[in-house]
């Protein structure tokens, strides 16, 4: 796992959060240094604050890396996204349960090979990093080794993640499926071999319900009783045909969601993607247990979905915890910045208007909260693990001719959200080390 072994310091306009854009105003829950430092050591933040401060006080050997007017950001988190879809990523002509079956089974089925899996791995992971996200919440395929293939790439990176071996025992090709003894050992062993390795982590992951009997299901739940501390990965209420074929697998169900409640698998930690057709009941049922919900607009809008309501589930009188997942491949990017574009437009359709400083909460220190990493990555502060993400506002010319006309950090935050992807970002910085530099070569 690679660390920088000596201090560094980044020199840039720093921006990160001190509240919830949605609990304050977005004005009063920004932390802005226009010229500031972030110091690192061993893997950590150890300080932060304006250069003309610091400078001065910085250990004598010292590497100091400036960025000029480009901002340094908290590394970018992706609360839902499937590495084995990268090769499927834009396919045409599909909504989700006949995509499944004409794109992405057949995609996953080839991760029987473990070549494939390393491969598709190490590709994924320079994608990300190109995008500047350094923590994602990752499914893999049914096949054990396909864990192991990314994990292991994540650990010789120094990335955090979170990922797990998809459970399916029904509704799937053969070559899918698992039984509820397999996927039940297969997942203590993998727990056993990456849940806290380094900064790796794990997450039980029964792929939807439709593809899970009752008996896998309640054998997840197993595995987090067992495994305190674990995550757990879902997809919930995405489609109305799924929710359909759903209620006619589990006629004694109350919800969608109480199929998962019922298996004991809806608790702090627990991350389900979309949820865009949820009720009242659902969204009460997450506050109170202090589960997630993975918004992933791009995706949503790519196989005609539907659309999330966000403000609905940060409802003060009961929020629910909430982070931004590019869900590739139905997601038609792993750049943040073009997700938290996408977030914006489908927030309108809803009749709302999501500002930049909340979208980039959501895709930072909201996504940190929703995984209850609240207290380790999506902040720039002391204590804090150096994952940082370096964006550049005149990647493009016309970002630059547009970011010349800005008149406030904010209105540069949504310049950059619109206009904004992975050539924005200029570095990837992750357990203090870069690992990515978009004008010389890969650092991991």
């Amino acid at each position: 796992m690679k660390t920088q072994s000596r201090s560094v310091a980044l020199r840039g306009r720093v921006v990160t959060f001190r509240a919830s854009p949605f609990d304050v105003s977005p004005s009063d829950s920004l932390v802005i240094e226009e010229d500031g430092l972030v110091l690192i050591a061993d893997g950590k933040i150890s300080a932060v604050g304006p250069a003309t401060t610091l400078r001065d006080t910085l250990p004598a050997d010292t590497d100091i890396v400036d960025y000029g007017d480009s901002l340094i950001s908290a590394g970018f988190i992706d609360t839902h996204v499937h590495y084995p879809q990268l090769p499927v990523i834009a396919s045409w002509g599909e909504q989700l349960l006949e995509w499944l079956e004409r794109y992405v089974f057949p995609a996953e089925a080839a991760f029987a090979d473990p070549v494939v899996a390393k491969d598709t791995a190490k590709r994924f992971m320079t994608e990300l990093l190109r995008s500047g996200t350094t923590t994602a919440a990752v499914y893999c395929t049914v096949h054990a080794h396909s864990v192991d293939a990314f994990l292991a790439e994540s650990d010789r990176i120094g990335t955090r993640m979170i990922a797990g071996k998809v459970l399916m025992d029904r509704n799937a090709p053969d070559n899918l499926r698992d039984t509820v003894k397999e996927g039940y050992d297969d997942s203590v062993r993998l727990i056993g071999r990456w849940h806290g390795k380094g900064r790796q982590l794990y997450a039980v992951t029964p792929r939807f319900a439709i593809t899970s009997t009752p008996e896998q299901l309640e054998a997840a739940g197993d595995l987090l009783r067992h495994h305190p501390g674990v995550f757990m990965q879902t997809h919930l209420a995405e489609n109305t045909d799924e929710i359909e074929a759903v209620r006619h697998l589990y006629p004694e169900r109350s919800s969608y969601l109480d199929v998962y409640d019922h298996a004991g698998l809806v608790g702090p930690r627990s991350i389900f993607g979309h949820a865009i057709h949820v009720g009242e009941t659902e969204f009460c049922r997450c506050h109170e247990s202090g589960a997630a919900l993975a918004h992933c607009p791009t995706s949503n809008l790519f196989l005609g979905s539907g659309a999330f309501r966000l403000f609905d589930a940060l409802n003060p009188r009961r929020p629910v915890r909430v982070g931004l997942g590019t869900d590739v491949g139905a997601g038609t990017s792993l750049s943040q910045l073009r997700t938290m574009g996408e977030a914006y437009k489908v927030a309108l359709m809803t009749g709302h208007r999501l500002h930049a400083a909340q979208a980039l909460w959501l895709a930072t220190a909201g996504a940190a909260h929703s995984l209850h990493l609240d207290d380790t990555i999506g902040t720039i502060a002391p204590g804090f693990e150096a994952d940082l993400c370096i964006l550049d506002p005149r990647a493009t010319p016309l970002l630059a001719y547009r970011t010349e006309r800005c008149e406030s950090l904010e209105e540069l935050l949504f310049v950059l959200m619109t206009l904004g992807d992975e050539r924005c970002v200029r570095a990837t910085w992750a357990n203090g080390a870069r690992v990515y530099d978009r004008d010389g070569d890969m650092f991991a």
